[in-house]
């Protein structure tokens, strides 16, 4: 079966089954992310729930969703084979327990397990890194987005090390006086937020940005595009190096790179949403959501770094994390897949039939009002909890910013999971099992190794 959407080749891409197992993983981790966190706020921060909640959002579903995401469309892009389905499934199957375990042993202070379960971790994020990699390699020369996915699949590397270093730490004291635990740390927070996922955003955000606008980027999107590409992971490093050493002025240098280049691609965002030819959707709504809160991030970002990049509560740029961890990465995730999900339920479902009988468009499988509420809901939830960050606000308003972003979750997951439950070839109940004996099917086949 092949079909093109677009300048896509959809015969590129892997069976329906191997994202789509990511994505319905990822949406179980991210209701449970966001039940914690309400927890965690309701409670004041006890234990290790903090910890826990943030490993859930942004490595069960963040991570495990880019995962999907660049499996599903590495080769569609890069109109090259995927290296291998098989491990692109293995990675999904080692992530899953590695998080499970990593997150109960934090809630149950069975620290003593947090280097095994870590260690699972790191092998499905390497698994992922190779696979991924080895795919890129066949797609030479590399455009822009691809290159920011090869700078994030590095970041992937070197973030997974100190995690199973910091995991150790907690039983058996790695780090001295010469190295401290904190700056370890913050160092392995900001490969992970600012190299791995917001890498991986910021490149497929080149692509998507004027893929669903209808638009090409000209004028200034070119010069502010060419700074990015070399602005970007310079700064990354430089941010994590500085803080890994305690260099102020390393980080400093570093942190007003990435910010420049979060505003410069904010910039294009906003001229590409501005221009579209097309009618609005959930996507490009997500979207217009994401280019205000890139602005409104690297305007409150800028003094925060430069007056002290290396302090914990400025970790994510700002004293509110939810601008950049919901307001940019995570509206950015939801668009995206408002369009993924159905597109490749559609494909798979409809594509063949197209011109031999009557078959729906790929956004009337899912619930349009029950797309906008979410919206709304996550809209006012995120800004509460950004509000109540950066201001002395009672804890009540805090709280309600969590329930209504939980509630948004909620309808958003509701929406795509029936999308796959009444769409898809499988079924919801089929999608996990049926892939793994479809992905050993295709693998045998010694042309596709």
């Amino acid at each position: 079966m092949s079909a093109i959407v677009g300048d896509l080749e959809t015969d590129r891409q892997p069976p329906m089954t191997i994202p789509l197992a990511h994505f319905v993983v990822g949406f179980c981790f991210l209701l449970l992310g966001g039940l914690l966190g309400l927890v965690d706020t309701v409670a004041g921060g006890v234990g290790l729930t903090q910890l826990s909640h943030l490993h859930l959002l942004f490595v069960g579903w963040i991570c495990l969703t880019i995962m999907g995401a660049m499996t599903q469309f590495v080769p569609v892009w890069s109109g090259v084979e995927l290296h291998s389905r098989r491990l692109a499934l293995a990675q999904l199957w080692l992530l899953t327990p590695g998080l499970v375990g990593f997150v109960t042993a934090l809630l149950a202070g069975s620290l003593d397990w947090l280097p095994l379960f870590g260690s699972v971790m790191l092998v499905g994020f390497w698994l992922f890194v190779y696979n991924v990699g080895r795919t890129l390699l066949c797609a030479r020369p590399f455009d822009v987005t691809e290159r920011h996915f090869a700078f994030a699949l590095g970041t992937f590397l070197l973030l997974t090390i100190f995690g199973v270093l910091l995991a150790i730490d907690f039983t058996q004291p790695l780090f001295g006086s010469a190295l401290p635990r904190e700056q370890v740390l913050m160092a392995h927070a900001t490969l992970a937020v600012f190299g791995a996922v917001l890498a991986t955003v910021l490149g497929a955000l080149y692509q998507l940005g004027t893929m669903f606008t209808q638009t090409s980027l000209h004028g200034i999107d070119r010069p502010l595009k060419r700074f990015e590409e070399i602005a970007y992971p310079t700064g990354v490093l430089a941010l994590a190096a500085g803080r890994l050493v305690a260099n102020g002025a390393l980080a400093r240098i570093g942190g007003l790179l990435v910010v420049a280049s979060v505003l410069a691609i904010g910039v294009i965002l906003v001229r590409r949403l501005f221009e579209t030819r097309v009618p609005w959707t959930p996507m490009l709504s997500r979207y217009a959501v994401v280019a205000v809160a890139m602005l409104l991030w690297a305007l409150v970002t800028a003094p925060a770094w430069f007056d002290d990049p290396l302090a914990r509560a400025t970790l994510f740029g700002t004293e509110s994390a939810h601008l950049l961890a919901f307001g940019v990465i995570g509206f950015v995730v939801l668009g995206t897949l408002y369009h993924v999900v159905p597109f490749i339920v559609w494909v798979h479902r409809y594509s063949d039939r197209l011109g031999y009988e009557t078959v729906p468009m790929i956004d009337d499988l899912y619930d349009a009002r029950v797309a906008t509420a979410d919206l709304v809901a996550l809209v006012v939830g995120t800004g509460l909890l950004v509000v109540g960050e950066r201001f002395a606000v009672p804890d009540a308003v805090f709280a309600v910013g969590g329930i209504a972003a939980l509630v948004g979750f909620a309808l958003f997951v509701g929406n795509m999971v029936l999308v796959v439950r009444d769409h898809s070839p499988q079924g919801l109940g089929r999608i996990l099992i049926p892939a793994s004996r479809e992905s050993r099917a295709v693998d045998s086949r010694p042309e596709e190794r």
